[in-house]
């Protein structure tokens, strides 16, 4: 069966799985290029395309091919700009520009801090989006996405995201990268108006030039602190201008989006939604939990650190990552300080209670659940929080619980640790338990009606 024959049969039968949208978006201009020893070459129209067919769809592609072939194979992805440049060649996924042997890189400046790459970048729902762009930026500078601006809150990975992208290019081009803040241009702007030893400019001004236009890769962070430096807008707008018409990747970062960006001029930022404009979230419950436990692994501590600990920093640190990774070495500094003390619930309260915000309980939803639902019972917030089984205490946390569920956006785990750590499995039970016992006991039904009424 030739290639043609047999995409044609695979194209027919997975097109009966798949809505008519996701058929269309992901597979419709798809075509096979080989089979080459065990392994399924396809041809995908854009880069974006190599990343979700993988991640999405790998299996259900090697289960079809392996009913009508007889043969497992595994599955590479490239475009047709990669198939018509190497013919000659085994084709990578990330197929990019050949170092030419016995070129440098000259990393030295490139300014780029090299423990920031993709496979180090923890990716979550908050910024998957930003993760493949910046990656499909790093695998075709200059062709697709240009400029690539970044933005978000402090704290979010934007700068490890741009590192991660001159990284790749420049562990796998030969292409001229440079990386740089907003300050530092300014910097080098300001010394244009140096004189040097015969009283010209001209050496400052060749440096500035050289340094800036003659590169492949410009990434620049923080841009907002251009904001008035009118001259130094004026001088970057050239070199954006230069840089763009020669076909050369920009790359920007900042904390607020294009439009925010008021003390601009118009036309830069105008420019700066040329390309794609992409922003990094805070991150959810469940990757500030992946991101403390790859510090955590990253660490290599001596002392294990329980779940239930997780849960807690997770929960109550903020989103700010390097907030995250300082609260790990301070809770292990804390428990040395304290004789090697075993690492539990109560230690990384005692160790962090400075370092969680002031007012959280003042603004938290479940702190706010807990104090109704104990003044109503007459016990204390203590009470409810503590590990106490009497019934009288036990069965007001099952309804705050259950309240916390349905009245706030908090997952099982986060509502478990805010009860004293409990695990989710006892807060899914209790929440289980409430809900079932309202639907028969119209007078619990009547206790939960009024609780909600005097939380909100």
């Amino acid at each position: 069966m030739n290639t043609q024959v047999l995409w044609t049969n695979f194209l027919n039968q997975i097109k009966d799985e798949l809505s008519s949208l996701a058929f269309d978006t992901w597979f419709s201009d798809t075509k096979l290029y080989r089979l080459d020893e065990g392994k399924a070459i396809i041809i995908v129209p854009m880069p974006i395309h190599k990343k979700h067919l993988s991640d999405n769809y790998d299996e259900q592609i090697k289960y079809i091919l392996n009913n009508i072939t007889g043969t497992n194979f595994d599955l590479e992805f490239v475009l047709e700009e990669e198939v018509k440049e190497s013919e000659q060649k085994n084709m990578e996924v990330s197929r990019v520009e050949a170092i030419p042997e016995g070129v440098p890189h000259n990393r030295e400046q490139t300014n780029l801090n090299q423990k920031y790459t993709f496979e180090n970048f923890i990716v979550g729902n908050s910024n998957k989006f930003a993760q493949a762009a910046a990656l499909s930026v790093a695998e075709n500078p200059g062709k697709m996405y240009n400029p690539l601006f970044i933005y978000g809150n402090s704290g979010l990975g934007k700068t490890h995201l741009m590192h991660a992208i001159g990284n790749y290019i420049v562990d796998n081009t030969n292409k001229r990268v440079l990386y740089v803040t907003s300050d530092q241009f300014i910097q080098d702007f300001i010394g244009i108006n140096k004189k040097d030893n015969n009283g010209t400019n001209f050496n400052y001004v060749d440096f500035f030039k050289n340094k800036y236009r003659n590169v492949d890769v410009l990434i620049i962070d923080d841009i907002q602190f251009l904001g008035g430096a009118t001259q130094t807008q004026q001088e970057f707008f050239h070199t954006f201008n230069t840089l763009y018409s020669d076909s050369k990747q920009i790359i920007i970062s900042s904390d607020r989006s294009p439009d925010d960006l008021k003390l601009l001029e118009d036309r830069l930022r105008t420019r700066f939604c040329w390309g794609l404009t992409v922003n990094i979230f805070p991150p959810d419950f469940n990757l500030r939990m992946e991101i403390i436990r790859r510090k955590i692994a990253a660490g290599n501590f001596e002392k294990e650190i329980p779940e239930d600990v997780i849960e807690y920093i997770a929960s109550n640190m903020g989103n700010d990552v390097r907030q995250l990774e300082g609260s790990i070495t301070r809770l292990i500094a804390y428990s040395a300080i304290m004789g090697g003390t075993t690492v539990t619930l109560n230690l990384a309260i005692d160790a962090l209670k400075d370092f969680i915000s002031k007012g959280i309980s003042e603004k938290n939803d479940v702190h706010r659940i807990q104090k109704v639902v104990a003044e109503f019972f007459q016990i204390t917030v203590e009470d409810i929080r503590s590990k106490k089984r009497s019934s009288n205490i036990a069965f007001p946390r099952q309804i705050a619980m259950y309240l916390c569920r349905h009245m706030t956006s908090e997952s099982f785990p986060k509502i478990g640790t805010e009860f004293g750590g409990k695990d989710h499995s006892t807060v899914m039970h209790s929440v289980e338990k409430i809900e079932n016992e309202i639907k028969v006991n119209k007078d619990l039904e009547n206790i939960v009606e009024k609780l909600k009424k005097d939380i909100e």
